[in-house]
């Protein structure tokens, strides 16, 4: 958006309280927010020409869809933007806890180190489970897992 010149973004280096964002808001007409940046009805209030918030990820409770509703705003989000990098999120905890990584972590800072209690246990050959297949369950059991690893799904209802 920044490279469009029919645009004027700002770009706010912090989440600003409500008070602080008030007066920065009475010329937008579009707003582009993270899940810190609480769009409340007194900022909707506050930007009379405000048409559209976008929400940068998944779900839209930081805004107050009410109040947008109200005032002839959109609102929307992004819900698959992050559905990989949170799949690949999910495999690396999966090799965590099989590898003992957490442990063996705070064993080391600890100053204690004892080989045989954080040998973990590979996962090449194993089957693995995921329960509930969403966005995410669905992209962690449908990817090639390395190793020989297979993975299957199970929908819970």
């Amino acid at each position: 958006m920044q490279q469009r010149p029919e645009f004027e973004v700002v770009v706010l280096p912090k989440r600003l309280p409500e008070a602080e964002l008030l007066p920065m808001v009475k010329d937008v007409m579009a707003m582009v927010v993270r899940s810190e940046t609480k769009v409340t009805r007194k900022v909707i209030e506050a930007a009379p020409q405000l048409r559209v918030v976008g929400r940068a990820g998944v779900g839209v409770d930081n805004v107050d869809v009410a109040a947008a509703t109200e005032h002839g705003v959109v609102v929307m989000n992004t819900p698959g933007g992050n559905t990989i990098s949170t799949a690949e999120l999910s495999f690396a905890m999966i090799l965590n806890l099989a590898r003992k990584v957490p442990q063996a972590s705070a064993s080391m800072s600890a100053g204690q180190w004892d080989r045989k209690q954080f040998q973990g246990i590979e996962l090449t050959g194993k089957t693995l489970g995921v329960l509930g297949l969403g966005r995410i369950g669905s992209e962690v059991a449908g990817a090639p897992w390395p190793l020989g690893c297979a993975c299957w799904g199970m929908i819970r209802s």
